[in-house]
């Protein structure tokens, strides 16, 4: 039987907080429908974050109550702080995310706290979704290189993320929010929390604003980590990382898992007509580095004859 990767799905939140164009309840629960079609089980639906901060993820509420196929899908939500934790938690959500940004900089632009304050919120946040039964996600932002301070410490980061799994964390996900990662950085950065990879606990989310997205997938792989996060089309980017613009393109991360033997199960060619559909709802190009050659493909496949 062929081993399982993860891939989840992050469009919805991390695509879609950077657009100019804020969609609809209505229109967010058609996007994550066309994501469900082509075989996706793993959503990050949205986050519970001001409206006036981040207009594009109101009504997340909202769409968590309409949310399709809820047994069936691993839905989560980022969230804040405190009070974005109690929306969460009422509206239904039983998967919640935390950003910790390893650098005192991008804590102090991105949530005007320090570093040291924000380890103490996402602690308490962990041990709070422990203790309710929800999962408790930790992101470690900016993992590998910092739009302020520069290279980030691989040290540090391994031990950002040992605090979080001490505070109740079921899961870490590094983050490359730039996209400055390289393969080297990822294995040194993994190897040494191999035990948690292979346990299935810890999640790499990668940028492919140099172009490497894959290769470190690659190297992650390689260090024993089976989730990754991606954004359909490549859509999305950090507002608040100067230069964060470039999410890893779904269907190119899908791709290269298939091909490799991996157990997704996600349709890579059904992934064109999602990426067609939220190209359409967003206004925006879209389309990861095989988005031609599958356009090929599936096209191909629609003029066989069907019996």
């Amino acid at each position: 039987m062929a081993e399982r990767v993860i891939v989840n799905e992050v469009g919805p939140r991390d695509g879609l907080q950077s657009q100019g164009k804020t969609l609809s309840v209505a229109q967010r629960l058609e996007m994550i429908q066309v994501l469900l079609d082509a075989g996706i089980r793993s959503v990050e639906v949205g986050s519970f974050v001001s409206p006036k901060a981040v207009p594009q993820m109101a009504g997340t509420d909202e769409l968590f109550g309409q949310l399709p196929l809820a047994d069936e899908v691993a839905y989560s939500a980022l969230i804040p702080n405190v009070k974005g934790y109690e929306l969460a938690k009422a509206a239904g959500a039983r998967s919640v995310a935390v950003v910790l940004s390893a650098t005192e900089t991008m804590n102090q632009r991105n949530i005007r706290m320090s570093l040291e304050q924000t380890i103490a919120v996402c602690a308490e946040l962990m041990q709070r979704a422990r203790d309710d039964g929800l999962e408790a996600r930790a992101y470690v932002a900016v993992a590998f290189e910092c739009p302020f301070e520069g290279l980030t410490p691989a040290r540090r980061v391994i031990a950002l993320s040992e605090r979080m799994f001490e505070a109740g964390a079921d899961k870490v996900i590094i983050a490359d929010t730039i996209g400055a990662a390289n393969p080297r950085a990822v294995r040194e950065l993994l190897m040494p929390l191999q035990s948690y990879s292979t346990a299935g606990r810890i999640s790499c989310h990668f940028h492919d604003t140099r172009g490497m997205a894959l290769a470190n997938v690659l190297a992650s792989l390689e260090a024993g980590v089976r989730e990754f996060d991606s954004s359909i089309g490549g859509l999305g980017g950090c507002p608040f990382s100067p230069g964060a613009t470039g999410n890893l393109a779904t269907e190119d991360l899908v791709l290269m898992l298939n091909s490799m033997g991996f157990a997704t199960g996600i349709d890579s060619l059904a992934l064109v007509d999602a990426v067609k559909h939220v190209e359409t709802l967003t206004d925006t190009p879209l389309g990861g580095h095989s988005f031609r050659w599958l356009q090929r493909q599936h096209q191909a496949r629609q003029e066989v004859p069907h019996a």
